[in-house]
């Protein structure tokens, strides 16, 4: 009977943790043959919004070059949106839609270097978001005075859930981007980038704002806002020259807008320390208020905050240290370094943005409070790591890992105490920048760049941490005045060098996986691990006697 139980667990518990993948998984998650032979260059997205329906319509325009010989072009746009048709060179193109994705059968195989456009029309109702921005699509809210406030987020699901692209995000769009929204007179519509052009539409009592980005932009990244807005802007004397900084808000939350958007000068000082120059000066920095907390969209960060410190009044940290500035403001505007001008090449590897960003709030804690301050922060936010699988998820099918924010902040903290030398450690977090300027990665650049700036071959360290759940164990005894020791729940190989605490002294030591002594003269002597690094250690003396 007993055993019957087991084996029934067993079968609920593999089922339950089981992923299964589908076609759709693929052709969403993968570099497929109808995406690869061409490059993306440029879209010019126009769209109405039907508030009381709650619809959008519109087309975009998408410009690319061909690579190589292609006949067959995969566009994406999720159910129940719909294509309505499809244009190149003045003629209608046939479509096969296999539910998300589309292909368009161009009418002759098009020739390498040859720099085409097809233009997508398309309408419908866009999925609503139920817990934006984690389960995203569009927010159809109201403001306190009962006007429409209303905005998209769409990291994950992708943005194909409100309008059709090439929604993999590998490709940017190096040309840039145009949008034009079309919404009610009375109403603001805030996008990406620059307001270009304002145009009124006397027939239908409406207004088309339009937005130009002239830097490359991952999809997810692009957002459309609408409210009954008021701006205000000032000029931050960065490291590019001036950077316009400009700030969209609803009307009622002007005044508390003004006091507290005051982080954001401080998080564009900080982080231009530590990161380099912010990566869109052409396109500004912005700051727009959403009826939801927040999300990383390039030149157009969002906010939810509700005009108070921590993340909701919270400090999850544990330490105080996140009460002193507002977490959206700095988290969601460190992403324009980690994120959009770093982007993930692969949703597999969204450590690469979760990770360097969360890792980012020790470092502006860092900045103004001091050195220990932001170690406090960043060992403080342990408590939310779950450490249950790894932290890269399955390629190819849009598969994210676990542990992203608070594990990979301290992966990172740990790494800078191994490389121990901190202006090295910020001359790699600004090579990082400058070497990936706008450009999608892959998880192995990234670990190469940091082994090969570091001068230490972190091969095993990013092994252990990115691939494998567990944490490290130090278990070390004394005997003979020698602490001898070696660590334990690792991946083969592991041989990260940590630092012991020795009387209230440091000491580097080198373990492997196999008992060794550690060149450390112990007699008698109070013993800990340099609680920097993310580890545990285990004293087993008492066992050995």
């Amino acid at each position: 009977m007993r055993q019957s139980l087991f084996l029934l667990t067993l079968l609920v518990c593999s089922s339950l943790f089981a992923q299964e993948y589908t076609r759709q998984d693929s052709l969403r998650g993968s570099i497929t043959p109808e995406r690869e032979w061409w490059d993306l260059r440029y879209y010019d997205l126009n769209v109405a919004v039907d508030i009381p329906n709650k619809t959008i319509s519109g087309s975009n325009l998408i410009r690319y070059k061909v690579l190589k010989a292609g006949k067959v072009m995969q566009v994406d746009l999720q159910e129940p949106m719909i294509i309505d048709k499809v244009m190149q060179d003045g003629k209608s193109l046939e479509v096969i839609h296999e539910g998300n994705a589309h292909f368009i059968q161009l009418e002759a195989v098009q020739e390498k270097g040859a720099v085409k456009e097809i233009t997508v029309f398309y309408h419908g109702e866009p999925k609503e978001a139920i817990r934006a921005p984690w389960d995203g699509g569009f927010s159809w809210k109201e403001d306190s005075n009962g006007k429409p406030f209303i905005a998209t987020s769409c990291q994950g699901l992708g943005a194909s859930v409100w309008w059709p692209n090439k929604d993999h995000m590998y490709d940017e769009n190096d040309e840039g981007m145009s949008m034009s929204f079309t919404v009610p007179e009375d109403l603001v519509a805030v996008g990406n980038g620059r307001l270009v052009k304002t145009t009124k539409n006397k027939k239908d009592k409406t207004k088309t704002y339009t937005w130009k980005v002239v830097n490359p932009i991952n999809n997810y990244g692009v957002n459309l806002n609408i409210g009954d807005y008021v701006t205000f802007s000032e000029k931050y004397p960065g490291e590019k020259g001036e950077l316009d900084m400009i700030y969209y808000v609803l009307r009622e939350n002007l005044d508390k807008a003004k006091e507290q958007f005051k982080d954001a000068v401080r998080t564009l000082e900080a982080f231009e320390h530590w990161f380099g120059p912010y990566p869109f000066y052409e396109d500004s920095y912005k700051l727009v208020e959403v009826p939801y907390l927040g999300m990383e969209h390039q030149s157009s960060v969002t906010y939810g905050n509700k005009y108070g410190n921590g993340y909701l009044g919270r400090d999850l940290s544990g330490t105080g240290w996140g009460l002193k500035w507002d977490y959206i403001i700095i988290h969601e505007s460190g992403h324009e370094w980690f994120a959009n001008n770093i982007t993930y090449k692969d949703y597999a590897d969204m450590w690469v943005h979760e990770s360097f960003t969360c890792y980012s709030e020790s470092l502006f804690t860092e900045y103004f409070y001091g050195k220990e301050a932001g170690a406090e922060y960043v060992r403080g936010q342990r408590m939310g790591i779950g450490n249950r699988s790894s932290m890269i998820g399955n390629y190819d099918v849009n598969d994210n890992g676990d542990d992203l924010y608070n594990k990979g902040a301290n992966v990172l903290h740990t790494i800078r105490q191994i490389v121990g030398d901190d202006e090295k450690w910020r001359s790699i977090l600004r090579g990082l920048n400058e070497e990936f300027y706008h450009q999608t990665v892959t998880t192995s650049q990234i670990e190469n760049y940091i082994s090969d700036k570091s001068g230490v071959d972190l091969s095993k360290v990013f092994d252990q941490y990115l691939r494998d759940y567990r944490v490290p164990v130090l278990e070390y005894f004394v005997t003979e005045g020698k602490i001898i020791g070696r660590w334990t729940n690792v991946v083969d190989g592991f041989d990260m060098t940590t630092e012991l605490i020795v009387d209230g002294k440091s000491v580097k030591v080198s373990p492997t996986t196999r008992w060794g002594d550690l060149q450390v003269d112990a007699s008698e002597s109070s013993i800990t691990h340099d609680p920097n690094y993310y580890i545990y250690s285990a004293d087993i003396t008492v066992e050995t006697k």
